[in-house]
């Protein structure tokens, strides 16, 4: 096993200037400790989130062909609730819970001992590989009782299409669980951005290969072609691994199966993983509950509740996954050195970050749904009235989009300081009210599909806030002065936002329906760069420091 491994030597090329963006992003990726924490984390997060803007424009790419090609009624409703059943395991299992587990304890036990860790890592890839085959194999004979439960409303024809799709893209969730493992494993090695692009070589793989396939199955892209979709999505998802496995082998790493896992580290990450299995995926769970709601609606709401949710999802990918994911190994690391004051401060500074970017991002949405929705996706067979109901449900998800952003960061910090069964429990609790409040919106009040949309926000809000006001109590002094002090000046700065954005929709936007494309895309465009920058200008003669940070953050990489 020692034998297998070898110790990292930084490489001085490293730090020589590349040409391409692409190295440029790997080199600032790497970037040690030794620099100011603020700085790296600041310089780390914007590397994410340019990795993950270019994976969430790919998805929305992905949508958008698929949309085109299959409309926004009874097909991509089928394909759509099948390719939730592995994903909502894939976020229960890899990228939640697997993946936040397996960092935490890596950092630490990187601190302590290299080569400890890299056999931590060893026994962990085993055990994943081994337990996600059997959750493969029960999922795919079980697939038929799933989707019953997962969709009740959907006619027996569409039950049967979903069950084939389901079937063909369970072993997905056997290649993420490793790409998952693997981006942990780089992300604790202050490598960010190769772990970022892989989802942009998923979505790559989904839309080349399932496009591909579902012509080569039916040119007229009917229900035959849906096959060539699922088997794009195994396609992207060996792709997603498969592209970071160079990078992990720079690293000195080599696997060899190790089947210990009565190891002190492995139950650690198992420890770990127990809790954050409902706590970092109680959002998903939920749009699994609005699946089986907007079921019952007919044909369209399932796909049209998931365009709103991915595009709610993108600023959330950009700013709120992105802090998330640099901020988890540097809390580890504070909290391993015995440096509460510093676990506290950079925790907060990670918070106020999230809701400067994502409180316009937010308002953005909302008020501009429906132009948003048609320049994106009211092509071939999606019409203007399925862009219209889309954008219904995206104005009531855009509401919880700060809470969602802030909940990446915060749930990641309850584990870094072992309060892991904190968030458990508020979220087991939220599951429950999901279902009430569900009902409430959706039948009692008679808002139909949008209804889910807008109990789920009012959910992920309710989370934040408590667990915010727990870590307030846990910690003592968490800097709230500042953060009303944000929030206080970015609301001013957002009415500036709100105004343009209205005035917009009434000048330029106001007959977004039957509007050429071209002209629409320009004046959708025109508006948002107009709100955009009125904000951030706002904000920066109100003085909120975090803009300055954003913009040294931004100068230096200009001068780099």
């Amino acid at each position: 096993m020692l034998s297998s491994m070898r110790h990292v030597v930084p490489d001085s090329n490293h730090r020589k200037r590349f040409a391409s963006w692409f190295a440029a992003l790997t080199r600032a990726s790497k970037m040690g400790a030794a620099r100011n924490p603020e700085t790296l984390n600041t310089r780390a997060a914007g590397i994410i989130g340019l990795a993950v803007m270019c994976s969430r424009l790919l998805g929305q790419a992905r949508e958008q062909i698929f949309a085109a090609l299959f409309g926004g009624g009874r097909y991509m409703d089928a394909f759509t609730a099948a390719f939730r059943i592995p994903n909502l395991l894939r976020d229960l299992f890899a990228e939640g819970a697997l993946s936040t587990a397996f960092v935490t304890t890596f950092s630490k036990t990187a601190v302590q001992s290299e080569t400890a860790a890299w056999q931590l890592a060893n026994r962990i890839v085993t055990l994943a590989a081994v337990t996600m085959s059997a959750v493969t194999l029960v999922g795919i004979l079980a697939s038929p009782w799933i989707v019953s439960i997962l969709a009740p409303g959907f006619d027996p024809e569409k039950i049967a299409l979903t069950v084939a799709l389901t079937r063909i893209m369970f072993p997905s969730i056997l290649l993420v669980s490793l790409a998952a493992v693997v981006m942990g494993m780089l992300n604790s090695r202050n490598v960010f951005g190769m772990p970022a692009l892989a989802s942009s070589f998923y979505n790559l793989g989904a839309i080349v290969a399932g496009v591909g396939i579902g012509w080569w199955l039916d040119p007229q892209f009917g229900p035959r072609a849906l096959t060539g979709l699922a088997i794009g999505t195994l396609v992207g998802s060996a792709l997603q691994l498969a592209v970071q496995l160079p990078g992990l082998a720079r690293l000195g790493y080599v696997f060899r199966p190790d089947f210990r896992w009565r190891d002190a580290g492995v139950k650690t990450v198992l420890l770990l993983m127990g809790p954050s299995v409902v706590a970092a995926s109680s959002t998903q769970i939920n749009v699994m509950v609005n699946t089986a709601f907007a079921s019952s609606f007919g044909d369209g709401p399932v796909f049209w509740l998931s365009i709103a949710f991915r595009l709610m999802s993108l600023p959330l990918g950009l700013f709120g996954v992105a802090l998330g994911t640099v901020s988890l190994p540097m809390l580890s690391r504070l909290i391993a050195s015995g440096d509460p004051a510093g676990f506290r401060s950079e925790l907060a500074r990670s918070m106020r970050l999230s809701f400067l970017m994502t409180i316009p991002a937010s308002l953005g949405l909302m008020l501009l749904a429906e132009p948003i929705i048609s320049v994106l996706y009211q092509h071939g067979k999606f019409s203007a009235w399925e862009a219209a109901q889309a954008a219904g449900a995206l104005r009531f998800y855009a509401v919880g989009l700060c809470g969602y952003a802030a909940l990446k960061v915060l749930v990641n910090a309850f584990y870094v300081i072992d309060r892991r069964k904190t968030p458990m429990v508020i979220s087991i609790i939220a599951i429950g009210l999901n279902l009430l409040v569900n009902w409430i919106f959706t039948f009692h009040l008679d808002w139909g599909f949008r209804g889910l949309a807008f109990s789920t926000s009012c959910i992920a809000t309710i989370n934040f806030v408590i667990l915010y006001a727990l870590m307030h109590r846990q910690l003592g002094h968490f800097e709230t002065a500042a953060m009303v002090k944000l929030w206080g000046r970015v609301l001013i700065a957002g009415a500036v936002l709100a105004a343009i954005c209205w005035a917009g929709n009434y000048w330029l936007l106001g007959d977004w329906a039957t509007m050429r494309f071209l002209p629409k895309f320009a004046a959708l465009l025109a508006v948002i760069v107009a709100a955009g920058g009125g904000f951030f200008f706002c904000a920066g003669l109100l003085g909120v420091a975090e803009v300055n940070s954003l913009i040294a953050a931004f100068r230096s990489r200009l001068r780099r």
